[in-house]
């Protein structure tokens, strides 16, 4: 065959884009998930449930292809103007994508959660089996077999590890096929539509769930009021507030000495760093404000709320 013939067979292929749309009960590593795919850092992610708040978007590019990832935050029954703003977030998600991929987890699958998911979908699934890491193989034939049964509700089982990154590459090829013929939405050097100044504030409150105890992180949120980029020193200012809800958390995050809070710091600058690629000046305070999961002009001001 000669060599012009194959580059303009290639030339004509046809290429392909839309949104997807990973939801799934809270802690299931859809975060992850997404952050594997994408090969970098889009989302926040904790071994706790309810990390992610509000729809991150996180775009993978191929030659021929453009995926545009919803990353939303876990289903569950809301309680809070908060979490109905959370629940709500994935709703319109679901509604706006091309493909929607729902991801549980294999240690607990099919839980009441997943099942009432499945129940209210209308359109067809690729559903993503979590965390095979931590099961035997042989657990995962059953699994598969119970997802069969839900019938045209699921088009597709994908057994992966988002943390290992196991069937990960597979998961991109069913994507792929299943893209719809598009245009690419976002240029092909950038990964998330994210602003710095976002990713900065999610990178804080990640830092906060993995370091303060189990009922300190729902109460809090992260805003960054200054983010001043100064070139000629190679430097970024960042300045956030920390918003709890009670004076006693805000001792826990600040701790003893400020230990605490200077952890909390520490660790996030170093990871904005190696984001952004430039150093970060960091500083944070911690402001109580009572009630702010239930004040929507702040939860709007936040960033949980379109």
């Amino acid at each position: 065959m000669h060599p012009g013939e194959i580059i303009i067979k290639e030339s004509q292929k046809v290429f392909k884009s839309g949104f997807i749309a990973v939801i799934g009960r809270p802690n299931v590593g859809k975060s992850t998930l997404v952050n594997s795919v994408i090969g970098e850092k889009v989302a926040a992610v904790s071994n706790k449930p309810n990390t992610t708040r509000n729809r991150i978007r996180g775009i993978y590019n191929t030659k021929n292809s453009q995926m545009i990832f919803l990353d939303t935050p876990g289903i569950e029954q809301a309680r809070g103007k908060l979490q109905k703003s959370m629940v709500q977030a994935s709703m319109n998600s679901i509604d706006e994508a091309d493909i929607i991929l729902m991801v549980i987890d294999a240690t607990r699958p099919f839980a009441r959660g997943d099942r009432e998911i499945i129940k209210n979908i209308t359109t067809p699934v690729i559903l993503v089996l979590n965390k095979i890491d931590k099961i035997i193989k042989h657990d995962l034939l059953p699994i598969i077999k119970r997802a069969n049964e839900y019938g045209e509700k699921i088009s597709d089982i994908i057994p992966v590890s988002a943390i290992k990154s196991d069937g990960v590459e597979e998961l991109k090829n069913v994507l792929e096929k299943k893209l719809p013929e598009g245009v690419r939405y976002f240029p092909d050097d950038i990964y998330t539509d994210q602003p710095e100044k976002f990713l900065a504030a999610e990178i804080i409150r990640e830092k906060i769930f993995n370091l303060t105890k189990e009922e300190i992180p729902y109460k809090t949120a992260v805003m960054v009021e200054e983010f001043i980029e100064n070139p000629d020193k190679g430097i970024i200012r960042i300045a956030a507030v920390i918003f709890v809800e009670r004076k006693s958390h805000k001792g826990i995050i600040i701790g003893k000495q400020g230990e605490m809070l200077k952890t909390v710091g520490n660790q996030a600058r170093l990871e904005i760093e190696s984001i952004l690629g430039t150093k970060v000046f960091l500083e944070l305070w911690v402001k109580v404000k009572e009630k702010w999961t239930e004040n929507e002009s702040l939860i709007r001001e936040i960033g949980y709320l379109s």
